[in-house]
């Protein structure tokens, strides 16, 4: 099969690029494969199991249309200081113009208008001034909060709109390969375990995702994709009552904090916080599962969950990184018997693991039913351990509370990003005709950075 843009995986990085290119462009024939369903065909059994089923062949919350970001908590970052190193390649100035337009798209298709965090006055300015008392920045980052449950029907208004359009959605196919030839990139070879075929396009884009960083690293080292080691982030989930976050949670919905704690002086922050939300799993392949959190527009909890994630930048001569979160995360699930292990603060800095009958004793009680009390310290390494402490001791100054023996931390809370990609302006790569977008490309983090660097792919295609 011969197309103008064979797309690799239907995350907001893919889902934009055709988005843009269908909108302005109407004439080209586009292909977009992905190895998960449709969205009206993703479910998660753990709504009536209680407990997570380790789907086969892969996890519905991560894998589909949409990718991830149908069942996470669907907040766009309308600010170019959040979201990765893109603006560093693009410019700010563009990023944030860019940030704009993306964001007219959502409000198309169904994106609530309201947006969070876009108060100002005497209280913001108190919550900064604590932030810098405790030696943490505060980011102003307006928000568009979409829901996970809202994120979802957005999401199926693009993928109508795009099959209505005329995109060829091929789904339950994985890309197994690229096809080159003299170091220019002709197509995929795709499979859907029974049958195999290869779909040649004059552009093959690249948007594998998150969960693809570490087929996507082994594709670079493979065909010699000109790349350099990316940064992993290795944290834990915190969950607190929403008392204790309230003040935060009504002036900015997400407080987005950044640190660079003693003795190491790795940058930590804060990520995806989820004003009464909910404590959630993903798994990965191999069986990896992995914390993660989300909240719905009208379902809410007695709690507020957070990331806080280290950043590791590896120098010579390891060139692994996403390896090194992986297994990180396999001890960690190993030693809760293939759960999500959950521990007291309190606990860890007493050096005690956390039991169940304290967990029930607590004035937080867990929105993860099945995570495993335990001891997170005895995976986690020690430099994260520390650093994480530490920020959360700053945190307290900010939020007082925060830092209290209850305040319940969750594991792995673990973010792979692709090595990142050598490319121009135009995201040209050193393969010719070959793209790598979105969170694997290990350039954007989030959905709307992706779904920005779609847009401007789709621009770039359109003009050929």
């Amino acid at each position: 099969m011969k197309y103008d843009v064979v797309i690799v995986g239907a995350g907001p990085a893919g889902i934009f690029t055709a988005l843009e290119l269908v909108r302005n462009k109407k004439d080209k024939k586009i292909v977009i494969v992905e190895k998960g369903r449709p969205i009206e065909q993703r479910h998660c059994p753990k709504d009536q199991t209680r407990k997570c089923m380790s789907c086969k062949p892969f996890c519905h919350i991560t894998t589909g249309f949409s990718g991830a970001g149908a069942f996470s908590d669907g907040k766009l970052s309308l600010s170019c200081e959040v979201g990765g190193d893109l603006p560093s390649l693009i410019g700010e100035d563009f990023a944030q113009e860019m940030i704009h337009y993306t964001d007219q798209i959502y409000l198309e298709f169904g994106a609530d208008q309201h947006v969070e965090g876009v108060q100002q006055g005497q209280e913001v300015k108190e919550i900064r001034r604590r932030a810098i008392q405790a030696g943490l920045k505060l980011v102003d980052c307006p928000i568009r909060h979409l829901g996970t449950e809202k994120a979802q029907t957005i999401y199926k208004a693009i993928q109508d709109y795009l099959e209505d359009q005329g995109v060829e959605l091929i789904f339950g196919h994985e890309c197994q390969d690229l096809i080159l030839e003299d170091s220019r990139c002709l197509g995929v070879h795709i499979t859907n375990g029974r049958e195999n075929r290869e779909l040649y396009g004059s552009h093959v884009v690249v948007a594998a995702g998150r969960r693809g960083a570490d087929w996507l690293e082994k594709l670079c080292a493979k065909h010699g994709i000109l790349h350099t080691p990316g940064t992993v982030d290795i944290g834990v989930r915190v969950e607190v009552r929403n008392e204790i976050m309230e003040r935060v949670n009504n002036v900015l919905y997400e407080s987005k904090l950044i640190g660079y704690p003693r003795p190491f002086k790795n940058k930590v922050r804060t990520f995806c916080q989820n004003p009464g939300g909910f404590v959630s799993q993903e798994n990965y392949d191999n069986d990896l599962a992995v914390v993660n959190g989300h909240s719905y527009k009208d379902l809410k909890s007695d709690n507020t969950n957070l990331a806080i994630l280290c950043s590791h930048n590896f120098s010579e001569p390891f060139h692994q990184p996403i390896a090194y979160a992986q297994k990180v995360g396999e001890l960690t699930n190993m030693l809760g018997a293939g759960h999500i292990l959950v521990q007291r603060y309190g606990d860890i800095l007493d050096g005690k693991r956390t039991w169940p009958k304290e967990l029930s004793r607590s004035n937080v009680r867990p929105t993860l039913p099945d995570a495993q009390a335990g001891d997170i310290t005895a995976a986690m390494p020690y430099r994260a351990m520390v650093n994480i402490i530490n920020f959360i001791q700053a945190a307290d100054q900010v939020v007082p509370g925060f830092a209290a023996e209850e305040t319940l931390l969750y594991s792995p809370e673990l973010k792979f990003y692709s090595n990142r990609v050598k490319m121009d302006k135009d995201f040209n790569t050193n393969i010719e005709n070959l793209y790598c977008l979105g969170d694997s490309s290990g350039w954007t983090r989030g959905l709307m950075m992706a779904s920005l660097m779609g847009v401007l792919m789709g621009r770039r295609l359109g003009r050929d």
